[in-house]
């Protein structure tokens, strides 16, 4: 589909690049000729993901242990970048977390674990690049990744359904004031794409959710790497496209609303049994981290 040097000479910042979508948008900017830089809170994830990446590309693949909740980490990052002559010539705004909750069981602290990543997080990297960019005259692009819910909301997701939808509107916004320094900012909304921990989260329980999903799909499958790092590598090429959110669901979206709505049939039996699921895999990341 694409020349493989077409992203030569690029230098592109993944967050949440150590795995699930993030790794595969990384893995296909590799592939088409660009260096990346990718950032996770694991440190070893990321140093592992990146030891993988540079046995096929050697040397094209750096990582840096960063929590984008926190704005001081990221100055420092960012800061660090530009000292070492590497700095980011593209961005793709991927770190997120998520998981099911009826709305009213949801503590201020679990509301926090999602939109300080999402929403504080993405906008956090995006103005410490973007102010560089001004500064430096180089231009830039962004890439963020959403959902389809900031078209049609979604049950039991509420904390990601705004945060997204607040990068949705920072999109449009950015594309018209950063515009005229050469800065294009573009979404993608992915419907379903298996990564690890997606359906632990947010199918917990279920048996095989992704063949069920992709039954409903119009096209009659779910998405793939190729899928998202296709679409990521276009709107990163100096194409006049700004401001644009786009789904990439097969026509998911206008056949499903937000998803979700089988949980509307739940009873507190089955959400005490997700809770538990929920929290069981959050207790074995967190310590896989130690």
């Amino acid at each position: 589909m694409f020349r493989d040097d077409i992203l030569k000479g690029s230098r592109v910042l993944v967050t949440g690049g150590g795995t699930g979508l993030g790794r595969m948008m990384a893995e296909r900017m590799l592939s088409l000729g660009a260096a990346v830089e990718i950032w996770g809170r694991r440190g070893e994830v990321v140093q592992a993901t990146t030891a993988e990446m540079n046995a096929q590309h050697p040397g094209m693949a750096t990582a840096r242990a960063v929590d984008i909740k926190d704005p001081d980490a990221i100055e420092a990052a960012v800061a660090a970048m530009w000292a070492e002559g590497k700095p980011a010539t593209h961005l793709i705004n991927n770190a997120a977390g998520n998981f099911i909750s009826r709305t009213e069981d949801l503590s201020h602290r679990a509301f926090h674990a999602i939109a300080d990543i999402v929403f504080h997080g993405t906008f956090q990297v995006t103005q410490a690049l973007g102010k560089r960019w001004i500064r430096e005259k180089t231009g830039g692009a962004v890439v963020s990744i959403i959902v389809t819910w900031v078209r049609t909301g979604a049950p039991f997701v509420v904390p990601s359904a705004m945060s997204k939808a607040g990068i949705d509107a920072m999109t449009k916004s950015l594309a018209v004031e950063w515009g005229r320094h050469g800065i294009r900012l573009n979404a993608i909304a992915p419907g379903t794409i298996p990564t690890e921990g997606m359906f632990a989260r947010l199918r917990p329980g279920e048996a095989d959710p992704a063949a069920r999903l992709a039954e409903k799909n119009p096209m009659r499958r779910i998405g793939t790497p190729q899928d998202i790092g296709d679409l990521a590598a276009f709107l990163l090429t100096p194409i006049w496209i700004n401001g644009e959110t786009i789904a990439l669901d097969g026509g998911g979206w206008l056949s499903g609303g937000g998803g979700f709505q089988d949980y509307l049939a739940w009873g507190d039996a089955e959400w005490d049994a997700a809770r538990a699921r929920i929290k069981a895999r959050n207790e074995a990341d967190k310590a896989k981290r130690g």
